[in-house]
């Protein structure tokens, strides 16, 4: 089979030039002509090498590099960076931003295929060594601008109810800078945390580091928890999460990312490596304000927006705003609304999400079938051969009310 490759460049000319000569030699050539058409190409067609211009409209070659690098679907797809630049500098700028390789203007078609054919060879090799390992896992990001609206209460009964569901191994990863809450939302000392990687290179960091210091919980989910001490404030670098996502989603079936409320480098790193982003909100004025940015910035950043679920989270028995105003507030459905809980406090006290300590309860079940719908479609479409509790509990409420009542909680693809 031929392999097929994606030309993003915002000169026509190039663009007809580089794919009669691609076509030529028996490739199959798909075209861009901008930064976010060609997020979108690879999305669609997942070739098997990129060519990407420097400068393009909206998004340029270095944060589309930058960006694809970042997922792990995508982080060994190899990239050539064309560029009218020649500088030390602007070659490692390229290489920085995750580049395989790179060509000058002008250059001649020949160099340009010997390149092609030297990259595709060496990611075929990868392929064949890491087909047996790689599992190609889903990184799930829960995130708001605001804090205290339970984001760390929302990520821990995500992994926990995707560990149970498949009984397939899902890491919750604590991005806070310090403190977090994920380690103490199920009970566990924070005796590791990512800190201990935060002065390794992000090349040096491999799986046998990160499964040093996962924190196993009887779920099935492991934490990797946030840093308890506020003395060294220790930070990650965006290159270096990105290079722990990658890792563990080719260990892991699941990653969810428990994200802080800011907007630094490292989170927009954890929302660019995510597959699926969960927005979380609670019922008031001052979370509108907030969700419209964060829903500006997703799209500022081109993230698809079939991929952004919106979640409404009660968090007290108050006179909240109805869901119906918020909606036409934000222009925007919700996919999932979490009902005030009582006992949701006592859950995160003892340590034990609500999915675990109570799963028959209502909240409990919305959060269940959510869970399962943003499983991987591998998963969801097939009957697992030793099938869970959960699994049957989900697949017993799915018989009884059909697909209609699963839609009123998430969009079914």
């Amino acid at each position: 089979m031929a392999a097929e490759i994606l030309i993003a460049d915002d000169d026509s000319s190039t663009l007809r030039t580089l794919s009669h000569a691609l076509e030529r030699e028996g490739y199959k050539v798909h075209t861009a002509q901008d930064g976010a058409e060609a997020l979108e190409q690879v999305e669609e067609h997942q070739p098997d090498l990129i060519i990407l211009d420097v400068v393009m409209p909206q998004l340029d070659g270095h944060e589309v590099c930058r960006r694809l690098k970042r997922k792990p679907e995508f982080a060994h797809m190899p990239v050539i960076i064309l560029t009218a630049q020649s500088s030390q500098d602007e070659k490692v700028r390229f290489l920085d931003a995750g580049a395989d390789d790179y060509l000058t203007k002008p250059f001649h078609a020949p160099e340009l295929l010997a390149r092609i054919k030297v990259l595709l060879r060496r990611a075929g090799e990868r392929s064949r060594e890491g087909q047996v390992q790689r599992i190609d896992g889903k990184v799930i990001a829960v995130y708001s601008l605001r804090g205290g609206v339970g984001v760390s209460s929302v990520a821990a009964n995500m992994a926990t109810s995707l560990a149970q569901l498949w009984s397939q191994p899902t890491v919750l990863m604590d991005l806070a800078s310090v403190a977090g809450h994920s380690a103490m939302m199920l009970n566990l000392a924070a005796r590791t945390s990512w800190a201990e990687l935060s002065t390794v290179p992000a090349e040096e960091i491999e799986i046998d580091m990160l499964n040093k210091l996962l924190l196993p919980h009887s779920s099935g989910a492991s934490v990797l928890a946030a840093p308890s001490q506020a003395e060294a404030m220790p930070t990650l670098k965006p290159e270096q999460l990105s290079r722990m996502v990658t890792l563990l989603s080719q260990n892991y079936h699941y990653i969810v990312l428990d994200l802080p409320d800011d907007m630094r480098n490292t989170t927009v790193a954890g929302l660019d490596a995510a597959q699926e982003i969960l927005a979380i909100m609670a019922p008031d004025m001052a979370s509108i304000a907030t969700m419209r940015a964060m829903l500006d910035f997703f799209d500022s950043h081109h993230y698809p927006r079939n991929n952004i679920r919106l979640v409404l989270n009660h968090l007290f028995k108050r006179n909240d705003l109805e869901r119906g105003q918020i909606e036409n507030a934000l222009s925007r459905p919700f996919d999932l609304e979490i009902p005030f809980v009582a006992e949701a406090v006592e859950a995160i006290n003892m340590g034990s999400p609500l999915i675990l300590g109570a799963p028959d309860h209502p909240a409990s079940i919305m959060l269940e079938d959510f869970a399962f719908n943003a499983s991987k479609d591998e998963h969801r479409k097939q009957t697992p051969e030793k099938p869970s509790k959960a699994w049957q509990r989900v697949t017993r409420r799915m018989a009884q009310q059909g697909q209609k009542g699963l839609r009123r909680f998430f969009k079914l693809s």
